[in-house]
């Protein structure tokens, strides 16, 4: 691939471009098709979102507004002139299909002091958010007008808009932070402007590509939101970090003493084959989340897959391509005082005063380093045996001192229980018959009698679709354990004990408690599937690139291990609140349900970015005579520099993600950089060296019944610099101002 577009220069950079816009507009014109509710919360859930829509009942959005007072209680006049101008205004707006006033619902607290004025809004659930600001401009007016009193809105829209904005402002401010530290970093490790832009460039022309063939693909496989900010966090990762191996390895050889086309041959033979194998491994990883069977997974998992295949395509096409035409015009654009240290000398394998001072020891004393580091990571992962997952509740979601948080903390304050009620939905073959009727009215009775539920229980029937919906709000938090034990009692009790009683009854409970309830359930039970993907296949594809099953079975054990610490302090922070206030957040008792397993799905394909890149330079210089102490040294020394470089992109690219409002969103960040940091430190610098150190030879041990394995090359034609190329391999392009080597 390398050869092909070193030959064909031009046709490689405008084939990529063409690509790139064709891929966009298509996409744009297409249009995305989103998860729908029935697709992304599994069990019940699904169940109850099904009947609404077949029904063409859509559960619609509904809205709270809080009127309350610390001196008035709700007979006040004043206090009802309040209440009357919040009903009237919200009617005035058009927007909402019913506003049920408190006196009727006698939805007060029980100090008096507090009354709730509930809506739905017309239309579309999903077109909610977009309608709902005349109605928070109608609230913040009575606000206006009552300085004395409190008058806050809060729900189902209100929520969605502000975390829709919220989500578009911060994917902006990822785009425009991410790309500059990215171009910062690469400036520092090249020392020159063209070098630093190359990667840069070549990521997020892939993140574009990709982001339109996904919005294509969505007709058939839907996309979410959360796929976006992914397939973005995901794509500029690995898109820098593949071409920072391939430019990295051929400024190296250049360095060494070969001429432009030898050393761009070299590069594709070896980190062009390290960015082949990651980028598969990183597919491979990611699709085990189809596993799970949650559309909301298969979306992350297909927008990462997409990502990735196309910023490896562009590596090692248009890659090679740009570099056979720039030559060594790629350092044009030098930095003073950065340009001489960080392009990397002849010869030099010293991999820099601080690596050497940490490799040195380790080589010396493995089995020491082997103890401590483990011990160290151990201890780093030993809180998730602690770790609690949940569907984190929007109040949970937002920063804190947010006004939605604050509207939440009053209404709960006031009228104690889970923030959002469970909604029992009812199919029935007559749903006017007396004995459902009934049925509804005991359940009504049970729920309130029970001590785990507590009104107001709000009943709606549509006789002419026979459905019902039964809002029963629960006690508890909303996904603390007394939530989900109401619910289970609804579930398991009230309802069999009620309107299933009847027959020819469906009538599954949704709600936010139930969506986070089945989710877990449904992510414990694929979580074993799952993760035996991962790590069976992981193995594999190390076995049949190195050779080496106990190659392999390092790479999987030294993996897990980053991403149990990387568990640990997911808990410690967002779980437990350890160090919370420096992210601008707080502990919310709970780590995102779909985070871990994210976590591990992905970094299991980005560690082995750099495994395979270490790895393949070790087994580089044990092909070619090296001891396997020295072949160590050798591949952990030459590839310090870009490990380091690539590590610190990554992380200062998922650190951006962790400095946003929303809590998955820092705890995916910080996640990921916690792990690549750990992954490149720890586990690359001191655990990989001193284990293989202790394995010596039988690192590179395969049985004689694994010989029938394809022998994939590491480089082992690659000759030492300063000698003649080995005469196989592809043909080299030929270099501009230098005679041509014809083979590498």
């Amino acid at each position: 691939m390398g050869a092909w577009s070193a030959r064909h220069r031009k046709t490689a950079v405008f084939g990529w471009l063409l690509f790139v816009v064709l891929a966009a507009a298509l996409g744009t014109a297409h249009g995305s098709t989103k998860v729908t509710e029935a697709e992304s919360i599994p069990g019940q859930v699904s169940r109850a979102a099904r009947i609404l829509d077949e029904a063409g009942l859509q559960s619609p959005a509904g809205e709270t507004v809080l009127v309350q007072s610390t001196t008035r209680n709700a007979d006040d006049p004043e206090f009802r002139a309040a209440v009357g101008q919040v009903v009237a205004a919200v009617n005035g707006t058009g927007k909402a299909a019913e506003v049920r006033s408190p006196y009727d619902t006698r939805a007060v607290s029980a100090d008096g002091h507090s009354a709730l004025v509930t809506l739905t809004l017309k239309g579309d659930r999903e077109q909610a958010p977009d309608h709902v600001q005349p109605v928070l401009d109608a609230v913040a007016g009575v606000q206006r007008q009552h300085p004395d009193l409190t008058v806050v809105q809060l729900g189902d829209a209100s929520s969605d808009k502000w975390m829709q904005d919220q989500l578009t402002n911060d994917f902006a401010r990822a785009e425009w932070t991410a790309v500059p530290l990215a171009l910062g970093i690469l400036l520092i490790a090249f020392g020159a402007l063209v070098a630093a832009v190359l990667p840069v460039v070549l990521a997020l022309t892939a993140f574009v590509a990709a982001a339109g063939l996904v919005a294509l693909s969505s007709g058939f496989l839907h996309t979410s939101g959360d796929a976006s900010s992914v397939m973005l966090l995901v794509g500029l990762a690995v898109g820098v970090d593949y071409c920072l191996f391939y430019l990295r390895r051929e400024r190296e050889e250049r360095a060494a003493g070969r001429d432009a086309a030898t050393a761009l041959a070299v590069a594709a033979a070896t980190s062009g084959r390290t960015v082949l194998v990651s980028g598969v491994t990183v597919v491979v990883a990611m699709a085990g989340m189809f596993l799970t069977g949650i559309a909301t997974f298969k979306a992350m998992a297909f927008a990462t897959i997409v990502v990735v295949i196309t910023a490896v395509l562009g590596s090692l096409t248009v890659l090679p391509a740009l570099l056979s035409m720039l030559g060594d015009r790629v350092e044009k654009g030098r930095v003073p005082f950065l340009a001489r240290p960080r392009r990397p000398a002849a010869g030099d394998r010293s991999g820099g005063r601080f690596w050497n001072a940490v490799l040195t020891p380790v080589l010396r004393h493995p089995l020491a380093a082997t103890v401590l580091a483990g011990a160290f990571l151990l201890a780093v992962a030993a809180p998730l045996l602690t770790m609690h997952t949940a569907k984190l509740t929007f109040q949970q979601q937002l920063p804190a001192g947010n006004a939605l948080v604050a509207a939440s903390q009053k209404i709960e304050a006031a009228f104690p229980g889970s923030p959002a009620p469970a909604t029992v939905v009812i199919r029935a073959a007559d749903i006017d018959s007396p004995a459902m009727t009934a049925a509804i009215a005991e359940l009504r009775a049970r729920a309130l009698a029970g001590g785990r539920m507590h009104g107001p229980v709000e009943v709606t029937v549509h006789p002419d679709k026979n459905v019902a919906t039964v809002d029963i709000p629960l006690n508890g938090t909303g996904n603390d354990a007394t939530s989900n034990e109401a619910l289970r009692s609804l579930r398991e009790d009230l309802v069999p004990a009620t309107v299933l009683a009847v027959p020819g009854t469906e009538a599954p409970v949704t709600g936010q408690t139930a969506a986070s309830y089945d989710f877990n359930r449904k992510m414990t039970g694929s979580m074993p599937l799952v993760l035996g993907f991962v790590v069976v296949l992981a193995f594999l594809l190390m076995l049949t690139s190195f050779r080496s099953p106990v190659v392999a079975l390092t790479a999987v054990v030294l993996n897990l291990l980053s991403v149990g610490a990387a568990y640990g302090v997911l808990t410690l922070v967002f779980q437990h609140g350890m160090g919370a206030s420096l992210l601008g957040t707080a502990g919310v008792g709970a780590v995102e349900s779909w985070v871990p397993l994210f976590l591990f799905v992905i970094l299991f394909g980005l560690s082995m970015d750099y495994h395979v890149f270490v790895v393949s330079r070790i087994k580089e210089g044990h092909d070619r005579g090296l001891p396997t102490r020295d072949a160590i040294a050798h591949g952990i020394r030459s590839t310090a520099g870009v490990v380091t470089s690539a590590a610190v992109i990554m992380v200062a690219v998922f650190s951006v993600f962790g400095s946003l409002s929303m809590q998955v969103m820092k705890q995916m960040g910080v996640g990921l950089a916690v792990a690549v940091l750990i992954d490149a430190t720890v586990i690359r610098a001191v655990l990989l060296p001193s284990v293989m150190t202790l394995l010596g030879e039988r690192n590179w041990y395969l049985p004689r019944w694994l010989n029938w394995l394809p022998d994939l090359s590491h480089g082992e034609s690659v000759p030492p610099p300063g000698t003649d190329p080995a005469p196989h391999g592809p043909p080299a392009a030929p270099a501009q101002g230098a005679r041509h080597r014809a083979e590498v």
